[in-house]
């Protein structure tokens, strides 16, 4: 019998309300910790890293890392932002040897995750972000793991 999965359905008004959600997420992190953001172009991915980030007291501004696929920012904790856009096959993010951030002492976001999930953490925090509306989005946490579990419960008990 499997476990029951933690998850969590938010419903964002604003980018600001997405970033306040990531801020939320960051302030409650952990060294180790593994995000996946999956969602479709302008669902809100970046939005909610760049709050991730100032929840970890990063004072840069978290940019997508599109072009360099692996952006590294310095606060309360590392923050490692991973964008697996441009990448097709799976083999190609297994050869970029992204165990040393997931597996390291900062905190690590991958934007387009759902193009790698074979070769990412089983354990890790999955937020699906979804356009409802022009500035509405549907994020769902899905925890896999305890740790992750623990944090959708601290969530859900923060987030109003």
């Amino acid at each position: 019998m499997s476990a029951r999965k933690t998850a969590l359905k938010l419903t964002s008004h604003s980018p600001e309300e997405t970033q306040r959600l990531g801020a939320e997420l960051g302030k409650l992190s952990q060294s180790g910790d593994v995000f996946l953001l999956v969602g479709n172009l302008g669902s809100g991915k970046t939005c909610l890293t760049q709050g991730i980030a100032w929840g970890l007291d990063v004072r840069e501004y978290a940019f997508s890392p599109s072009f360099v696929i692996v952006r590294e920012y310095h606060g309360r904790l590392p923050l490692y932002h991973v964008d697996l856009y441009r990448l097709d096959h799976l083999g190609e993010i297994v050869d970029l040897g992204l165990d040393e951030y997931f597996y390291g002492n900062g905190v690590s976001v991958v934007e387009w995750a759902d193009k790698g999930l074979a070769a990412l953490p089983e354990e890790n925090l999955l937020i699906t972000l979804e356009h409802v509306a022009e500035t509405k989005r549907s994020i769902r946490l899905e925890a896999n793991g305890k740790r992750y579990s623990q944090l959708v419960e601290l969530l859900r008990q923060t987030w109003n």
